[in-house]
């Protein structure tokens, strides 16, 4: 027996002699998190070789098994009995018991059990993956009653900042301070570290910068300071690649060149080089490429820098569209009658985004040339201020001088009624022109969306007052109301020696502000759009007047649901941009202050006015106030419907006008309307057909036009 048990002693010493190697790579926040000066790659389990106490009353039997397991190469799969469980190294630490007690519940390993190499090797991994220790080492002492193993750890310190490197990156280290404040004070817990950065790779994501990079920390100070490594994504530069239809970048080897040039396309970009990749605001750029009308697809890509380690290039692959038609068309028009139209517009010229047209218009009781140029942005101008002239010729009959009463056409000038509107002989032929600069109210900031404008600018123009053969016609008579022939007015801006002029000499200063809350612009459910603006004439001799027009309108729509003809009306959880349904009110007043040519005056009636009447057949005014309540539903697909009231008045200002035109052709000063529409949907608005009763009386109208009436 004796022989037995010296020969059992040499074999389990060979077993306990074998130190026990625990590999802490194992645990991915030791192996991030761990000190320099901490080893990193191992911790060792350390066994006394001294085990004869403990295996005194083994019998035969289990000896010869031990001898077996040892010739089968299974000494690792041998079990020791653990007697006690030390833990060391929290003392002189603040939160000392605290550590204690995390680690011993990281540890499955208990008094009186039975362990393994394995065992301890899931222990060591664990009480790493708690989080709160840099080093973990485990010996081990022999015992009375078995193995005592002793628990080295090195506590984190207490955590007192949470900083990123560099100190200006996007995220602020108020926002870092925000998400460890409850920890500040704590011991750091690199496992609630991890969840933190998480937390914070999260808004990066969230706020659009997608190539963020979290790194570190480097190493852990025992100050408690804890400093992570940012890499945001810094965009070296931006390629601009024009695709030809043929889909390619290159002609004979060389990159394509395009008709827009370089600056016009980089203004609309926020991203810029040294600027934070940023997706949602290149997509916002993007978009803004599109808005232009210039591009008819735009692809991006991205790639590194190789001379900027870090850095990303951006390429912008872009498809010009034509920006030049040729227009032509037929209509009708109450002010113009039946009338053709031909136009020619080019919006890149010369590659700068200029948008320049020419437009003629031949009515037949209108006449019309045009030419305008505008530029959407200034170059240069932060404020992203836009500008626009024009000049122009016309020749048209003056609605404010005829009216329109049970299918028959009054005029000033005629002895005798007509039905056939073909007879005016009063006629105003203008020349002139103008410049306005429009500004959004961003701050400076030229990518923001600013709900307020303002706008100033000058017009010039000289009316000549001459009848349909082109005669000089500086005065009209009163018959219509009269039939006395020698009671005249004056066409134009009569002075007060009581001549009457053969033309007028128009000079205007006009400024206006507006204030857009709509959440669409084409087809608004809800937001509200106010617009306020005066225009000051100033003389510019005998014949040129001196007066000032004040207007301004307000409307606002309320989303509502009451009709459901569409299948997306009908569905339970329908948005509303599924069903897009609102009543909309509109409210218009306006004055003139000092002495106008009555052609100046305001005009009541027609399709942006009380639709129930013709243009200008309500009222020619000094004042007005006007009001419209309109429900605006879908039907079906591209066509939506609407129902409506409209009402005006003239405040009793038709009297003040010179020479009452108003009054002479015995229009009312006010009423209402009521009526219905249909519209489809274009590229360019609602194509859109009214049809409006004049007071209930039976007298209906029908108006055809682009777009809602506000």
């Amino acid at each position: 027996m004796q022989k037995h048990y010296f020969k059992f002693k040499k074999v389990f010493s060979n077993i306990a002699c074998t130190p026990l190697i625990l590999i802490s790579n194992n645990s991915e926040l030791a192996a991030k998190f761990l000190p320099n000066e901490l080893e990193q790659s191992t911790t060792t389990l350390e066994l006394n070789k001294n085990y004869n106490h403990l295996f005194k009353e083994f019998d035969i039997k289990q000896e010869k098994n031990q001898y077996i397991a040892e010739k089968e190469n299974k000494i690792n799969q041998e079990s020791v009995l653990i007697s006690e469980i030390i833990i060391k190294g929290w003392e002189n630490h603040p939160e000392g018991r605290k550590l204690e007690l995390a680690a011993y519940d990281s540890m499955k390993i208990k008094p009186g059990s039975i362990v393994d190499n394995l065992t301890l090797n899931q222990d060591l991994n664990s009480i790493y993956a708690s989080g709160w220790f840099s080093g973990v080492k485990i010996n081990s002492q022999d015992g009375p009653l078995g193995v005592k193993l002793i628990v080295n750890i090195v506590p984190n310190p207490i955590l007192k900042k949470v900083e990123l490197n560099p100190p200006n990156s996007v995220i602020s280290n108020e926002y870092v301070d925000k998400i460890f404040n409850n920890f500040y004070g704590t011991t750091l817990n690199l496992k609630e570290l991890q969840n933190k950065i998480e937390i914070i790779k999260k808004r990066y994501e969230t706020e659009g910068y997608s190539l963020a990079r979290i790194t570190g920390p480097d190493r852990i100070s025992e100050n408690g300071i804890v400093t992570l490594n940012v890499s945001e994504g810094i965009v070296s530069d931006i390629k601009l690649r024009f695709i030809g239809a043929d889909g390619e970048l290159t002609i004979d080897g060389k990159p394509r060149k395009g008709k827009t040039k370089d600056w016009v396309i980089k203004r609309e970009l926020r991203t810029q080089p040294g600027t934070i990749f940023n997706r949602r605001i290149l997509e916002a750029d993007i978009n803004r490429l599109y808005s232009t009308s210039l591009f008819d697809d735009v692809k991006v890509s991205l790639g590194p820098d190789n001379s900027n380690p870090g850095q990303v290039l951006i390429f912008l692959d872009l498809s010009e569209q034509r920006t030049g038609s040729l227009t032509g068309g037929l209509g009708y028009s109450n002010s113009s009658g039946i009338f053709a139209s031909l136009g020619l517009q080019e919006t890149n010229t010369f590659g700068r985004a200029w948008s320049t047209n020419i437009n003629l218009n031949f009515g037949e009781y209108s006449t019309t040339y045009n030419f305008s140029l505008s530029d959407p942005w200034i170059k240069g101008d932060k404020y992203r201020t836009s500008f626009r002239t024009n000049v122009f010729l016309s020749r048209d009959y003056p609605q404010e001088f005829k009216s329109e009463k049970h299918g028959r056409i009054y005029a000033v000038d005629n002895t005798t009624t007509s039905t056939s509107d073909t007879f005016s002989s009063v006629v105003l032929e203008k020349t002139g022109g103008g410049f306005s600069f429009s500004r959004p109210l961003n701050g400076g900031d030229p990518f923001k969306v600013a709900k307020w404008r303002v706008l100033a600018g000058m017009n010039f123009k000289k009316v000549k007052m001459i009848d349909g053969d082109g005669n000089k016609k500086p005065y009209g008579d009163k018959t219509p109301t009269t039939g006395n022939i020698s009671d005249i007015i004056c066409i134009g801006f009569s002075p007060q020696d009581g001549s009457c002029p053969e033309e007028n000499t128009l000079v205007s200063f006009i400024a206006s502000t507006s204030r857009n809350n709509l959440n669409n612009s084409v087809n608004p459910t809800s937001g509200n759009k106010l617009v306020v603006g005066t225009e000051q004439f100033v003389s510019m001799g005998k014949n040129s007047p001196t007066f000032n027009r004040m207007k301004a309108s307000y409307s606002f729509f309320v989303p509502t649901k009451l009709i459901n003809f569409t299948k997306a009306c009908k569905s339970s959880d329908a948005a509303g941009e599924d069903c897009p349904q609102a009543v909309g009110f509109q409210f218009k007043a306006g004055t003139i202050i000092g002495e106008l040519p009555p052609y100046e005056a305001f005009c009541m009636g027609g399709t942006s006015s009380v639709r129930g009447w013709g243009s200008c057949d309500l009222a020619v005014s000094k004042s007005f106030v006007e009001g419209t309540v309109e429900y605006r539903f879908p039907v079906w697909r591209m066509i939506s419907g609407a129902l409506f009231v409209d009402a005006g008045s003239d405040l009793g200002s038709q009297a003040d006008v010179p020479g009452k035109p108003g009054k002479l052709l015995q229009k009312s000063g006010s009423g209402y309307s009521l009526g219905g529409g249909v519209g489809v949907k274009t590229p360019i608005g609602p194509l859109r057909l009214d049809i409006a009763s004049k007071d209930l009386s039976g007298d209906w109208r029908y108006t055809l036009g682009v777009g809602w009436k506000f």
